[in-house]
């Protein structure tokens, strides 16, 4: 299985491995409805559900941003509860292009277990979902540190010779929405690069030439994405990753964290 397990799978292969993956809901919508209701409302049969806010984010403040990283042992720790062991193959999927599911993705690649996104999410499951909340089994876990080169701080995105971008939406990118954004604008020279279309009308992602099309400024260079709080930004990771491109990192303050200090430049536009 592992030769052809990510970081994307069908519902198909799904379907003919769910018994050899743990499978992981994330749905989760800002300022929307709750991510647990939809996920006690039916779910892929054996999910278990993480939140971004507590499970796979540390608590929001001005500071750090809307959703920054968790502490290696409480990410540990989450997964640990709900009984994903170190090595299990993980499925991530969401209701949303795999939006959010893809923040689960970065994470989990970044400290090398095995894990891949559902192509085209909850609308490509074919099969019965189920409303049975599994009981997990406890699991003790190492704490993993976070790979520096996978993560960078303000700091070392504004001083980084990577190609920047940014996953909000081009009119956020453009000229923020401060319903949402502390502040219009965005990081000095980053490429917009809303997270959406790295989808075609389908609702999965492009093909890997599309991509590398799309991300050609990362070609020889590397790049680092970000977004609002560090979450659509991990879907600009995994479409690279699908163009071929392997010096990728995650600003996980986002704008969140880098637009509520004034001290730190802005453009618009």
């Amino acid at each position: 299985m592992a030769a052809d397990f990510g970081p994307l799978v069908s519902a198909g292969w799904l379907a003919a491995h769910l018994d050899d993956v743990q499978v992981v809901d994330v749905r989760w919508y800002l300022n929307g409805p709750s991510g647990w209701d939809a996920y006690l409302g039916g779910h892929l049969p054996g999910a278990v559900w993480l939140d971004i806010d507590t499970d796979l984010s540390a608590p929001a403040s001005r500071q750090a941003g809307r959703h920054p990283l968790p502490t290696e042992a409480a990410f540990a720790a989450a997964l640990g509860r709900k009984g994903i062991a170190e090595g299990r193959p993980v499925l991530a999927y969401d209701d949303n292009g795999a939006a959010v599911a893809a923040r689960l993705w970065w994470l989990l690649h970044a400290i090398g277990q095995p894990v891949a996104v559902l192509d085209g999410g909850l609308a490509a499951w074919e099969g019965e979902l189920s409303t049975d909340v599994p009981v997990p089994m406890p699991t003790e876990r190492a704490v993993r540190p976070w790979p520096s080169d996978r993560f960078a701080s303000a700091d070392e995105l504004a001083q980084s010779q990577a190609a920047v971008f940014d996953a909000r939406t081009a009119e956020r990118y453009a000229h923020g929405d401060l319903a949402i954004d502390p502040r219009a604008g965005h990081v000095p020279g980053a490429h917009s690069a809303p997270w959406a279309a790295n989808l075609g009308a389908n609702g999965r992602f492009l093909a890997p030439e599309a991509l590398r099309r799309r991300y050609a400024n990362a070609k020889g260079r590397g790049a680092i994405a970000y977004c609002g709080s560090g979450v659509t930004a991990c879907h600009d990771l995994l479409a690279m990753t699908l163009a071929g491109y392997t010096e990728l990192a995650l600003y996980p303050g986002s704008w969140s964290q880098g637009g509520a200090d004034e001290s730190r430049p802005s453009e618009t536009g």
